[in-house]
């Protein structure tokens, strides 16, 4: 047990000089007493470590007899201490109240802040060997030091080692035998090797969160059925949109699917034979795409143009599988050679209307998984992701461009699209994911955190799936994600319409898209929270979850 934290005690029996009260207070550094603190011996070796070792220190502060102290500046704030055989070397401040146990080692440049409690064992390496040249010997490379910096309130369990260029933000928690080779947040208690965040100090009982995502879980399971049934007509399923209308189109059936899947059931009365029939049906033999039967095609140009045809490979495919069924053909349409898929990746509006160009990769994407898992595929995945990567806005981490209009709304929704379709599927890890998340949460507040109209599935879904995508590989501002994540469930229980389900956005009437994308958002912010075993509602269609290898 590490006891460092300062509290009262009866002084030392013992004289100043007795051997062992000196031996003891190497290992048990907080029984110094003030006697301690202002003998001669000990005021003595502060006055030795002001002129060898740089030493600036506090009248309350004390260094323990048998601590290595080879600094070239040492500071030492208020009621701060330094246990026997602890090593301290380099340019290292410590502010009031922190305290560095028997056998921790600080090396390099370290910069604490006030209430910092370092455990025996701790490493801190404040600087770095250069090794990057492998004609040069390690010994003969350069050192260098970006520092490690920790802030206020902070305890580092035993044996935990911090490597330099971290940040160790305000109030966090490192467990014992962790390597933290990334910043932390605020506190966040991280473990693990590599570190991980594991919870926020004062978030592990998420009561109320909980209470409300229990809640409407069980007004969702109780009433799905009910849904179905409201958004059906002489046995067709229609879905309102924005102007009101009750429009049949394939897609409404494949919601209706989703929806009762994702509740691992199926809606009553479906004839599945027949249901796979039809859908399988609509498959174009030749290009593998899905037009949907009730809306007519655009015949003057290329079906994959049609965006409907695109999107019930999603829409449809999705819904086959959570059925135990599959497309029939292959999707040749997204089987091209390299020069032709990358024109058409090239050709597509990335400069005015990202969101539509990531909706088509997210249908390419999607196209090839239906193939690599139930057909053939060609190399056209590493073409894909390949052009991705050469792609990809360095700065903003995103695809496409933002408009004068909207702002960043274009490729932040694009991200989505794309990343759902690539990345996502197929267990990829999304790059320069820091950027993305600073580019997403920057969109989030350019939009007030979206309002009224713009209050929607689509937007909301758009900011909180490429969070929880680019967290599973950072902690990167996790805090302000999982604040994002609490208000959407704490607004989504108001939304909720008893027997019909969510609106896609305020001021339209309930229906099927809106009630499976709204349920699915309010997935993907408990998964984010790590509260997902609390939500009866899983996606199984296009917008699930879980990656899917294939060799890749």
């Amino acid at each position: 047990m590490d006891e460092t934290a300062s509290r009262p005690r009866e002084p030392a029996t013992a004289p100043v000089g007795d051997e062992f009260a000196q031996r003891r207070l190497q290992f048990l550094t907080w029984d110094r007493t003030p006697e301690d603190i202002a003998s001669p011996q000990h005021q003595a070796r502060l006055s030795l470590l002001r002129e060898k070792a740089g030493g600036e220190f506090h009248p309350t502060a004390y260094v323990a007899s048998a601590a290595a102290i080879f600094t070239t500046r040492l500071v030492l704030g208020a009621q701060s201490w330094i246990g026997g055989h602890a090593l301290v070397r380099g340019d290292v401040e410590f502010g009031a109240h922190c305290t560095v146990n028997s056998y921790a080692m600080i090396s390099g440049k370290v910069r604490c802040g006030d209430g910092v409690r370092i455990a025996s064992h701790v490493t801190l390496v404040g600087f770095n060997h250069g090794y990057d040249d492998p004609d040069i010997p390690i010994w003969q490379q350069t050192h260098f030091s970006r520092g490690i910096t920790i802030g206020d309130d902070v305890w580092i369990g035993a044996n935990a080692v911090v490597v330099d260029g971290v940040t160790i933000g305000r109030g966090a928690v490192i467990a014992a035998g962790a390597v933290v080779s990334k910043d932390v947040p605020e506190k966040a208690i991280v473990g693990g090797v590599p570190a991980k965040v594991l919870r926020f100090r004062g978030r592990g009982r998420t009561d109320t969160t909980r209470a409300q995502l229990s809640a409407l879980g069980d007004r969702a399971a109780a009433q799905w059925r009910d849904v179905l049934a409201a958004n059906q007509s002489e046995g067709e399923y229609l879905s309102r949109e924005a102007d009101g209308q009750n429009r049949r189109s394939n897609r409404h059936l494949c919601d209706a699917i989703e929806i009762a899947t994702s509740f691992d059931a199926l809606q009553p009365g479906l004839d599945v034979a027949a249901t796979i029939e039809r859908l399988q049906a609509v498959q174009d033999p030749e290009t593998g795409l899905f037009p949907d039967p009730f809306i007519s095609p655009h015949p003057d140009r290329p079906m994959r143009d049609d965006g409907l045809a695109l999107y019930n490979i999603l829409s449809a495919g999705y819904a086959l599988e959570a059925l135990g069924s599959r497309p029939r053909h292959r999707i040749n349409a997204v089987e091209l050679a390299a020069a032709d898929l990358c024109q058409w990746l090239q050709e597509l509006p990335w400069r005015e209307r990202a969101w539509g160009a990531g909706a088509a990769v997210d249908a390419i994407g999607t196209a090839l998984y239906f193939n690599a898992r139930y057909h053939s595929s060609t190399t056209a995945r590493e073409t894909l992701f390949g052009w991705l990567a050469l792609k990809q806005d360095r700065a903003s981490g995103l695809w496409g461009s933002p408009t004068p209009e909207e702002g960043l709304l274009q490729p932040v929704n694009g991200f989505y699209r794309l990343t759902r379709g690539t990345y996502a599927q197929f267990g990829i890890a999304v790059p320069r994911p820091e950027a993305a998340i600073d580019a997403v949460l920057l969109n989030y507040r350019q939009y007030g955190g979206f309002s009224d109209r713009t209050y929607t599935a689509c937007n909301l879904l758009d900011t909180i799936h490429p969070l929880w995508l680019c967290l599973n590989q950072t902690d990167h501002r996790r805090p302000e994600a999982e604040d994002i994540a609490r208000h959407i469930i704490a607004r989504a229980g108001e939304r909720w319409i008893d027997g019909e389900g969510f609106a896609f956005a305020d001021g339209q009437e309930p229906g099927l898209q809106g009630t499976e994308m709204w349920l699915s958002v309010v997935h993907l912010s408990a998964k984010l929270l790590g509260m997902d075993d609390g939500f009866p509602f899983v996606p199984r269609g296009v917008h699930r979850t879980e990656a899917v290898g294939l060799g890749l």
